[in-house]
């Protein structure tokens, strides 16, 4: 899942858990919603901490060629 993917899932988690009063008895819909939310906001985080460490960069070494080398026999 991308980062689009889990701020969908926040997204979907906070209808139930902020603009809905439905009540059902097996499920605490409100509940569910927060459950929803805490996990898209973990996906995140660690997809930030994951990206963040493949940007790191590393300067390229370069080679030093004396006039010597250059020269083909």
């Amino acid at each position: 899942m991308g980062l689009g993917g889990r701020i969908i899932l926040i997204g979907a988690g906070a209808i139930p858990a902020f603009a809905t009063d439905w009540k059902m008895d097996t499920v605490d819909v409100g509940l569910a919603g927060w459950i929803m939310v805490i996990t898209g906001i973990i996906g995140v985080f660690v997809h930030a901490s994951i990206a963040r460490r493949r940007r790191m960069v590393v300067p390229p070494s370069t080679t030093v060629v004396s006039g010597d080398e250059r020269r083909h026999p």
